[in-house]
C-alpha cells in the first residue's frame, strides 16, 4: 500500500464504521476430505461485505466463496487476517501463507509477480462523495482530494486521473481509514470497490455519503485468489472454483451477499 497511518487509527476506525469492523487476526479452519493437503490463506479482513472481522470470526462473500471451493476441492485450509500488506509481501514468498483471499483484482502488474486464479469476481471502483458535492465523474477528481487505499486499482486509477504524486491524493492502509478521512472531512471523495462503497452507504444512513458509478472512466475488474509465482494450488483450485461457479453454488453465495442474481456468463468468459 501507499502512504500509512498507524495501527492506531485502525483501531479507532474498528469502533466508528460498523461495517468495516476489524479486529486483528483470525483463524478459520476447515476440514476437508484429502489427508495432508492443507493450504493457508492470508487476507485483510476490511473489505466488507467481503471480508471483514466479526467479532473474532471473518465473514463475508470471499468466506463463503472459498469455503464451497475447498468444500468441492476436498483439502483444508485457513483464513487469516493479515492485513493487505502482510498478505502481499507474505504470499510473494509462499511460505507462511500460500495464497491470498482478499478481493484482489487481477491486473497484469501484479501479474508480473503472483500467479492468479481463473476470476471468481466482477466488480469496477466507485466514488463516494457527501450528498451536495460537484463532483458527478472521476475526471470531477483531478482537482479534488481524494482517498484511496494505497496498492489498490482504485489508487492505480487515480494515479493516472490526479498524478501519482499528487499530494491531494491521499493513500491510506485501508479503506476504512479513507472513509473516515472523507467522514472527517480531509477528502472531497474515496475512491473504492463498489461493493465496499455500497455496503458503507447502507449501513451509514445518517452519514448523508452517495455513490457515483462511472463506467466510462472505471471500466470492470475482476478479483483472483492471489498466489505466489509457480504455485501448484492453482491447478488444484481452479476446477473447484469453475465447479462452484457453474453449479449454483456461486449465485446461491452472491444472492445471500448482494441480493440479486451474478452474471456468470460474463464471469466465465473472462478466464
Amino acid at each position: 500500500m501507499g502512504i500509512r497511518k498507524k495501527w492506531a487509527m485502525s483501531a479507532l476506525v474498528a469502533f466508528l464504521v460498523l461495517s468495516m469492523v476489524g479486529c486483528g487476526s483470525n483463524n478459520n479452519a476447515k476440514s476437508g476430505d484429502a489427508a495432508g493437503e492443507s493450504i493457508k490463506f492470508a487476507s485483510d479482513a476490511s473489505y466488507a461485505p467481503m471480508e471483514y472481522m466479526d467479532t473474532d470470526t471473518i465473514k463475508g462473500f470471499d468466506i463463503d466463496f472459498i469455503k464451497a471451493v475447498i468444500k468441492e476441492a476436498g483439502i483444508d485450509y485457513t483464513v487469516t487476517n493479515t492485513g493487505w500488506d502482510t498478505m502481499l509481501s507474505s504470499v510473494k514468498q509462499g511460505t507462511e501463507y500460500q495464497a491470498g483471499l482478499s478481493s484482489v483484482s487481477i491486473t497484469d502488474e501484479r501479474k508480473e509477480t503472483y500467479d492468479y486464479s481463473i476470476p471468481y469476481f466482477e466488480s469496477t471502483n466507485m466514488i463516494m462523495v457527501k450528498e451536495g458535492s460537484d463532483i458527478k465523474n472521476a475526471l470531477d477528481l483531478k482537482d479534488k482530494t481524494v482517498a484511496v487505499q494505497g496498492a489498490t486499482t482504485a489508487d492505480d486509477l487515480m494515479s493516472v486521473i490526479m498524478g501519482v504524486d499528487n499530494a491531494n491524493l491521499k493513500r491510506f492502509e485501508s479503506n476504512a481509514v479513507a472513509l473516515m478521512e472523507l467522514k472527517g472531512g480531509g477528502a472531497d471523495a474515496v475512491v473504492a470497490d463498489i461493493a465496499i462503497v455500497n455496503e458503507y452507504i447502507k449501513n451509514n444512513p445518517k452519514e448523508k455519503v452517495t455513490g457515483i458509478l462511472d463506467k466510462e472512466n472505471f471500466g470492470s475488474e475482476y478479483y483472483g485468489i492471489l498466489y505466489p509465482k509457480g504455485s501448484e494450488w492453482k491447478a488444484k483450485l481452479d476446477p473447484a472454483i469453475k465447479a462452484v461457479i457453474e453449479n449454483g453454488k456461486y449465485a446461491e453465495i452472491y444472492k445471500t451477499w448482494f441480493g440479486e442474481e451474478p452474471d456468470t456468463a460474463t464471469l466465465l468468459s473472462a478466464e
